[in-house]
């Protein structure tokens, strides 16, 4: 064994610690490890949580990439899909792709003695991914749309049906309009209400059978508004997304799901921001403290060192004995940090014990990421960094002269 490592490990162990100040320094620098280390995976875990959760959400809603019609404008009202050049099994075999939905959608209001609402109908066929959907239900169930006829149950969110005074099961008129005619008039069965906590789909967004929105819009039994394109894993979509542009025909175009809401992308944008500021500030907290500790440890072991040098031992071999025994101070404080920031992470994740308000942060509780390699990270990169930031302190070492250092004592 290392003299260095040998000798920084006796002081580290050592029963003379107990009584004096080193106790006290000793303390104070596992604690600050700690609460880096708790702040650091909180902040970590929860918002990269926060922002899988939200992109998982609006991408099982409206698919990861939208494929429209290039006619389509700023109304709710889907523009037929140009089949011309349009090539869904290709779309299909693109690597990467999980797979798609027909859609079509129409604007109009539903209608109760009370009250009524603006909404948008999503209507969908037997293509509908109800698997994806099927965490987003509260109440009730979803109803299956064959595209054999017209089937007249419907899926309501939870805000729409709230502010309407409505559940599951009770009947609902809905009126659309066109220029130029009358108004349409739909009489609708609620099958389910559903909620995914975003309030740009949960304040207008229903879901029914395109085959009402063909006809309202007079669209023939095999046009669509538009595809629903999910990928296996939405940070793909990159890569993924000019491939299916091949795919699509020239009338028609490709839309990322961050452009079709870029509301909720600057949000997600901000976690990305917070994350690095708080990690960083996190991790001068913690260097400044251990490079207080090695500091005050030096000068407390003033006459230590001065035997050292008597004795013929390096500059460089006591700056090492100093570094390694801060290193091994904070050990404890990286265990205890982690213990604590992970049972208090797993708290969360299962018991979802802090809510959040959806109004403003498109989620109702706090969700939580526990990425192995994020926490291992944490506690290596502190461990290297606090290591490196002593380097430059520990040359005070070189100052000290062993005959003033041993008078010292």
């Amino acid at each position: 064994m290392k003299f260095p490592l040998y000798f920084s490990k006796k002081i580290a162990f050592s029963k003379d610690n107990k009584n004096n100040l080193s106790k006290v320094i000793v303390y104070i620098g596992r604690l600050s490890v700690a609460l880096g280390i708790i702040v650091s995976l909180i902040t970590i875990s929860t918002g990269l949580g926060s922002k899988k959760a939200i992109e998982d959400r609006i991408s099982n809603f409206s698919g990861d990439i939208s494929v429209k019609s290039t006619r389509s404008n700023s109304s709710y009202n889907t523009s037929i899909l140009d089949t011309n050049g349009l090539d869904k099994k290709a779309i299909k075999s693109v690597p990467g792709v999980a797979g798609l939905q027909s859609y079509a959608a129409v604007s109009g209001i539903l209608r109760t003695e009370n009250n009524f609402a603006g909404v948008i109908l999503k209507g969908v066929g037997k293509d509908f991914n109800k698997s994806r959907f099927e965490p987003f239900m509260i109440q009730g169930s979803i109803p299956d749309y064959k595209e054999d006829g017209y089937n007249n149950e419907i899926i309501l969110s939870e805000k729409i049906a709230s502010d309407l005074a409505l559940k599951a099961n009770d009947s609902i008129v809905a009126i659309f309009s066109k220029e130029d005619q009358k108004p349409i008039y739909r009489k609708f069965l609620i099958k389910g209400i559903y909620k995914t906590d975003i309030k740009l789909v949960d304040d207008l967004y229903i879901i029914g059978d395109i085959n009402h929105v063909r006809k309202i819009l007079n669209m023939n039994e095999k046009e669509v508004g538009g595809l629903d394109v999910f990928l296996e894993d939405t940070d793909q979509i990159a890569d993924v997304f000019p491939k299916i542009e091949k795919y699509i025909g020239y009338k028609n175009y490709a839309e990322k799901v961050t452009e079709k809401y870029p509301q909720i992308l600057d949000w997600v944008n901000i976690f990305n921001q917070n994350i690095s500021l708080i990690i960083t500030i996190m991790l001068l907290v913690v260097v400044i403290n251990i490079v207080m500790v090695l500091l005050i440890l030096i000068i407390e072991r003033t006459n230590s060192i001065g035997l050292l040098k008597t004795f013929g031992a390096t500059n460089g071999q006591i700056r090492s004995i100093f570094i390694n025994y801060t290193l091994m101070i904070m050990i404890p404080g990286l265990l205890a940090g982690n213990v604590i920031g992970i049972g208090l992470l797993l708290v969360q994740k299962y018991t979802g014990i802090i809510k959040l308000d959806p109004e403003n942060y498109f989620i109702s509780t706090v969700p939580v990421d526990l990425n192995p390699l994020y926490i291992i990270s944490v506690s290596v990169g502190i461990f290297i960094v606090s290591g490196i930031a002593m380097i430059l302190p520990s040359y005070l070492i070189s100052r000290i002269s062993p005959l003033k250092a041993i008078k010292y004592s």
